[in-house]
């Protein structure tokens, strides 16, 4: 049984005084003290993982003011600054209080064409910013992998740069003014200011600017002696850049840019914006050998391109697996008979379409020649279409992802990723690099920036091995030797975080100055302490390499348990569930909500966390699923009114705010499935607690509407009673019910053959080439049953012979609420049927994405090979393999605008191309709506607990897109509802419209 779990880290009493007081002052913003929300931000995108004592939103720089005026009545609280959290080092981790500037602090304050420039807070989302900027024509240079998710604040702290950085440099060569918050309350504000003008500066901050200033100018000489010329150096604290070359200006913000929050709080930048290049082309090109790209490399950027990235087999073969394979394959298309081990991808720009071709021709001229030869060069392929480079870029963008759903325990780890080394050195440093990870067995996959000599290397490692972690640090010590043998930097693009131990050694004599400058901001080491580098007085530590990792929790669940809920396991942080983009599907609870608990990685890292709690008591998840044991319904009822602490309640609101849409399971890069470990969650959370009445309602569905249907307007009548829907409300917490089809689908079918079913005469029926079986759910043949017989008249239009399938329940319901059991005898039943169906050869096709699909993936898992090979199409993929001239009835001259359902879009993601198809073939025009999720989500919408939030996911993408389209085409049977709910009027489906066309 499913034990009570109570003993979870407290806030020790500094912390909780300190927010006490806070509270007390007028703090404004969120203050974060549970469990779940604490562990929603112990990790990032590296592999260590430090449980905060809390974390604090601010809305605004007032409140951010205010906590570090609060701080100073207590010394003992250190604080981390936590932006996009997609760092890879561990940056923004510690054990005080997360200061996170995501939530509120988003907005753009101004915006100045005409010189070129833009403030925002620090919050801001780097795509955001530039959707902003586009329609004005500029945008902010500095491109990042993760830069749907990454903040501006975040981009300053870790001087991030990625892509074209030869060209547009890094985020601090972008920064013009800084406003920020130092730790003792006092404010800050930066730019370039004439070394004459820092005596006019008053308080705090100018004793600041003079006092640094003044050391670091006479600390010149050795400062350039020891800085290497490298366009990735990073070093934490600029002391380089504070001055520019003739020494006449100085810009503490510099010392900011990178500071990874160990100076001060940025709550708001001026940053510098570039004009778009309007004329931009992209080259694929493919080389038989890694080794050969990178050799190549420095020859694409003496071509004068913009930025060369570069991408290995290993990848490719991943990006292969995913769903992001299907736009651009044609892109980078194999070379017949050659094996593809590395890819370039060499971007040119310019204002000048003729100075473009004559470079872009250039270089096709010299990479025609050189095709097949030495150069191990053996094809190449161009595009101008600002889609196609788009949809390139998310390919390599979602590198990262990728690797880490590679096979088998060992995932590759970012612990040596982002070294950097003069570009003419990098083929060598990197052959001796592989050398190494061969040498020790290791599986690796590489990516990068060859143009800056920025490689990223992430080794196969498995840390919830001991062992594999003392491989970890061993290795991490021989790639900084090696790094600094060819040149380079330990830290080229991706910060220090836990690698700042390496710092001393790089810096040498001046590894002191950089601890001067922590003293004159942070003497008692309370900002993000031990990043970076440390005060000058005092006993602090710097972090290590050997900090807490997540594999040494997770080594806590036996193996078994580990294998089996997979998904939640193998999440490694990339956060690309965080994209900012409203009309992306993957995860409508996060973009609504905001909370990090309400994602894919917050689900994942609080089921791992429940796990390791059971594994603590002794507890196998695994074996209550086979005995499915629930405690008497009386103690039961007693449990869900208790007031006793138990972790797994926040577990599973956490659960609760899922729309199980599935999006994840093929959007996020490790495809971890929320909906599969959920139903699994609920399953066993249940055998502790009373299921609310509305699961038993859902999970029934299927049985209950045919038994409604047999008396749709008497069912009807009551549900439109305004004290029935209050009622229902109140007693299952369901509201806008949906009304039973009348006339049923049997009595809008009266007569047709459709309803002659015989499953004997199936196999000799004088039209078997013609039959098309279509499978009914509970949705479509109940509650709306017009599409269905839409369908029926659609097929015979199209020349053939429509038979009904008898209703057999799918289960789907039952899975959402974590009736397993249940749903794995629907499945064993459905599964049995469908495959009698399946010897006969005939086509089985559906029309609720949600439920057909369901065979697909849930059936699959819950019954492995005893699933059989029977396959229910969607009706577009049938329809799609109709031969043309039997659209010759359904010609027409229409245009419509489809709204594809979120699970659809992202297990099946050609199937909008196909409705495309098909409609073309009718001689009709469909646009596609460029939306994330309707917020419905089957019985989500209809539960009151969801009611604002079901309507807040549609505003987010669907209202305006509904507001501007001509005609509204939904595939789903619960989009068509929503809209219905929303606007008054009910879409129709793709099928029913082409029939009305015709």
């Amino acid at each position: 049984m499913i034990p009570r779990l109570d003993a979870v880290p407290q806030l020790s009493s500094p912390y909780q005084a300190y927010l006490d007081d806070l509270r007390a002052q007028g703090f404004q913003g969120d203050i974060e003290t549970r469990y779940s929300e604490r562990l929603a931000v112990a990790t990032d995108n590296s592999v260590y993982q430090l449980l905060p004592q809390a974390i604090v939103l601010p809305r605004h720089h007032q409140d951010v003011l205010l906590l570090a005026k609060v701080a100073k009545a207590h010394p003992a609280v250190a604080f981390s600054a936590r932006g996009g959290g997609t760092g890879t080092n561990g940056q923004s981790l510690n054990t005080g209080l997360v200061v996170d500037l995501s939530r509120h602090m988003r907005d753009i304050i101004e915006f100045n064409a005409e010189e070129g420039w833009v403030r925002v807070q620090a919050g801001v989302i780097k795509d955001e910013l530039n959707a902003f900027l586009k329609p004005h024509g500029f945008f902010f240079a500095p491109d990042l992998s993760t830069s749907n998710r990454a903040t501006v604040g975040g981009m300053i702290n870790t001087d991030a740069s990625g892509q074209g950085s030869l060209v547009y440099g890094k985020t601090s060569d972008h920064v013009l003014a800084l406003k920020a918050v130092l730790v003792d309350g006092s404010e800050l504000h930066t730019q370039a200011r004439a070394v004459e003008d820092l005596s006019l500066l008053e308080g705090r901050s100018g004793q600041l600017h003079r006092d640094i200033a003044e050391r670091l100018k006479a600390k010149r000489q050795a400062i350039l002696a020891t800085f290497p010329r490298l366009n990735r150096f990073l070093t934490g604290y600029d002391l380089e850049h504070v001055f520019d070359e003739a020494l006449s200006q100085f810009d503490l913000g510099r010392l900011i840019c990178g500071s990874e929050g160990s100076l001060a709080f940025v709550t708001e930048a001026k940053l510098h914006v570039n004009p778009i290049e309007p004329f931009k082309t992209l080259i694929n090109i493919k080389y038989s050998s890694f080794e050969k790209a990178l050799r190549n490399a420095p020859f694409l950027v003496a071509a004068k391109a913009t930025s060369v990235e570069t991408v290995d087999s290993k990848v490719l073969n991943l990006a292969r697996e995913d769903i992001i394979w299907h736009q651009v394959k044609d892109l980078i298309s194999d070379v017949p008979g050659v094996d593809m081990q590395g890819l370039n991808i060499v971007e040119f720009n310019d204002v000048d379409q003729g100075a473009q071709d004559a470079k872009v021709q250039s270089l096709c001229a010299r990479l025609d020649k050189a095709i097949g030869g030495e150069e191990g060069i053996i094809g190449y392929q161009l595009t101008n279409d600002l889609g196609e480079i788009g949809r390139i870029y998310a390919m390599r963008k979602k590198a990262v992802g990728l690797l880490g759903n590679a096979p088998g325990r060992a995932k590759p780890q970012p612990f040596a990723e982002d070294t950097a080394v003069p570009p003419q050195n990098l083929a060598d440093f990197i052959l001796e690099f592989r050398a190494l990870l061969d040498a020790k067995g290791l599986h690796y996959g590489m990516f990068g920036h060859v143009d800056a000599g920025v490689l990223h290397v992430r080794p196969a490692l498995d840390l919830t091995d001991p062992e594999q972690e003392v491989l970890m640090r061993s290795l991490s010590d021989q790639v900084v030797a090696l790094v600094a043998k060819y040149g380079g930097l330990m830290w080229g693009e991706h910060g220090k975080g836990f690698r700042s131990e390496y710092a001393p050694t790089f810096f040498g004599e001046l590894w002191d100055e950089l601890r001067w400058v922590k003293t004159q901001f942070d003497p008692q080491n309370r900002m993000n302490p031990g990043k970076i580098c440390v005060p000058l007085a005092g006993d602090h530590q710097l972090v290590s390499v050997d900090g807490p990792k997540r594999g040494a929790q997770d080594r806590q669940i036996p193996i078994s348990v580990r294998d089996s809920f997979n998904g939640a396991m193998t999440c490694n942080g990339n956060g690309l569930c965080f994209n900012y983009d409203a009309s992306t599907p993957m995860c409508p609870s996060y973009r609504i909500t905001k909370d990090r608990r309400h994602s894919p990685k917050g689900r994942a890292g609080l089921m791992r966390e429940w796990l390791r709690l059971l594994a603590e008591r002794g507890v196998n998840p695994d074996t209550l699923e086979e005995r499915n044991q629930k405690l008497p319904f009386f103690n039961r009822l007693r449990n869900n009114f208790s007031h006793e602490y138990d972790f797994s309640r926040e577990v599973k609101e956490a659960m609760d705010g899922c729309l199980a849409c599935k999006a994840c399971s093929s959007q996020c890069p490790i495809k971890v499935d929320v909906p599969n470990f959920r139903a699994r969650f609920l399953n066993l959370y249940h055998q502790r607690y009373l299921r609310p009445l509305k699961d038993h309602l859902v999970a029934n569905v299927e049985q209950s509407a045919p038994l409604m249907a047999r008396w749709p307007r008497l069912v009807n009548g009551l549900l439109e009673q305004r004290w029935v829907q209050a009622l229902v409300k109140l007693g299952t917490g369901m509201v806008d019910t949906p009304l039973m089809s009348v006339p049923t689908l049997a009595q809008r079918l009266e007569g047709h053959s459709a309803l002659d079913w015989q499953l004997e005469q199936l196999a000799d029926h004088p039209d078997k080439d013609k039959l098309v079986l279509v499978v009914q759910d509970p949705f479509t043949s109940y509650y709306d049953a017009d599409l269905v017989a839409a369908l029926v008249l659609l097929l015979e239009k199209l020349g053939y012979v429509p038979k009904l399938v008898p209703f057999k329940p799918n289960g789907k319901p039952a899975h959402v609420k974590g009736f397993l059991a249940r749903f794995t005898q629907m499945a064993q039943d459905g599964a049995a049927f469908f495959n009698q169906l399946h010897a006969l050869g005939l086509p089985l096709v559906g029309v609720d994405p949600s439920l057909v699909l369901c065979y697909r993936d849930e059936y699959q898992k819950a019954l492995g090979a005893a699933r059989g090979d029977f396959k229910v199409q969607l009706i577009q993929e049938w329809l799609a393999q109709v031969p043309e001239a039997a659209f010759a009835g359904l010609r027409g001259q229409g245009q419509a605008t489809l709204f594809a359902h979120c699970t659809e879009k992202t297990a099946l993601p050609t199937g909008e191309m196909l409705w495309q198809q098909i409609f073309a073939r009718a001689g009709h025009q469909l646009k596609v709506a460029n939306v994330g999720c309707c917020g419905m989500a089957g019985t989500y919408g209809h539960e009151a607990e969801h009611l604002e939030t079901s309507k807040g996911i549609y505003g987010l993408s669907w209202s305006q897109s509904v507001a501007q389209a001509d005609t509204v085409l939904a595939t789903g049977y619960s989009c068509r509802c929503q809209v219905g709910r929303m606007e008054g009027q009910k879409p129709l489906h793709p099928v029913q419209w082409l029939l009305e066309n015709a």
